[in-house]
């Protein structure tokens, strides 16, 4: 029995190895690392990066209502001090159109500025609001959408006096939520168990179940309206083009991977960055069907949760603790730098 016994503690140990081996990374390497590291005057996290009319001039925002001004195009930054009630106000998102821009936070907090951040008014929010504001978009003069985590959305045309409900009742507690550029919401659940949609003239958001046993991480939209999916384990899923109901077989970069995708952005229509935790990052030239790693990033100990393309000339990724990527072609410069 003993010997029997310690066969079997063998054949274990030996699938071990062998599914082991089937994780270990086979994705190649990129030709080049086109992400230098940019020097930010905080550690605290960062959530959310918009430009106004200047893509030399942008704002990121971030907790403990960090606010940090560029005029460089996002080479250096400075901080910026609005004068709060409470200097613990999370800023979540920041959006401009021209030289007007919108600031969403937690606990229930909106900024408005007409002069391209040069100075900030704040503007009151019902007390009834459900949730509190966490995505806002900059839709030209006077005019804005707001959502909240549980998936309220609103509209203003005179610049937040008043606002208009865009869904009869929220979705509830989301973990994230995305919009296209033609107005249209995807909305992961907070256990990542389902996922809702919503359109303009819709009453109400469309709950979806998810199509894996796996957990959903995040979702979002390609320029096309095509829909993609980050799933716990590294699972990445994309839509058919003309069918968001229907998705195309899950691709797994690197099999058994240990650390979760977090965020997916396209540089152009065939070029695709996903962001994962423990400095991964995946870069796909053709749409999705292949992939290849930028290893060089492996040495940034931060977790990439957030990737955004302006232009394809001009992208960041946020990463913890006030890490910062900017999107810099010339190679030689990529990496160059270190956070404070």
């Amino acid at each position: 029995m003993h010997s029997i016994l310690k066969s079997w503690q063998r054949i274990v140990a030996l699938l071990i190895v062998v599914v082991l081996c089937i994780g270990c990374s086979k994705v190649p390497s990129t030709s080049s690392n086109p992400w230098e590291v940019i020097t930010v005057p905080t550690k605290e996290k960062l959530l959310d990066i918009a430009f106004t009319k200047d893509p030399q001039h942008g704002f990121l925002v971030g907790g403990n209502a960090t606010l940090l001004e560029t005029q460089d195009g996002g080479n250096t930054w400075k901080p910026l001090t609005l004068e709060l009630d409470d200097s613990r106000y999370r800023f979540d998102a920041v959006s401009f159109s021209g030289q007007e821009g919108w600031i969403v936070g937690e606990p229930s907090l909106l900024l408005h500025t007409t002069d391209e951040g040069r100075s900030w008014s704040r503007i009151a929010l019902s007390e009834k609001l459900p949730g509190s504001p966490v995505s806002i978009q900059a839709l030209g003069a006077n005019s804005a959408e707001m959502a909240t985590d549980v998936g309220a959305i609103y509209t203003t045309t005179d610049s937040g006096k008043n606002w208009k409900a865009q869904v009869e009742a929220a979705v509830g507690v989301v973990r994230n939520m995305e919009r296209s550029a033609d107005g249209k919401y995807v909305a992961v659940s907070a256990k990542g168990s389902f996922y809702s949609t919503w359109e303009p003239g819709q009453t109400a958001w469309v709950p979806h179940n998810r199509n894996s046993s796996r957990r959903v991480e995040n979702m979002g939209f390609a320029d096309n309206g095509q829909l993609w999916l980050l799933a716990r384990g590294g699972q990445i899923q994309f839509s058919e083009p003309n069918n968001a109901e229907e998705w195309q077989e899950a691709l797994y970069p690197e099999l058994s991977t240990s650390w979760g995708l977090l965020d997916l952005a396209y540089r152009t229509p065939e070029e695709i960055w996903i962001g994962g935790g423990s400095g991964n990052l995946l870069r796909s030239n053709d749409g999705g069907k292949t992939w290849e790693k930028d290893r060089d990033v492996e040495s940034v100990a931060a977790n990439l949760y957030k990737v955004v393309f302006f232009r394809p000339d001009q992208g960041f990724i946020i990463g913890d603790r006030g890490v910062l990527l900017k999107y810099n072609p010339n190679t030689e410069k990529a990496l160059s730098s270190e956070p404070a």
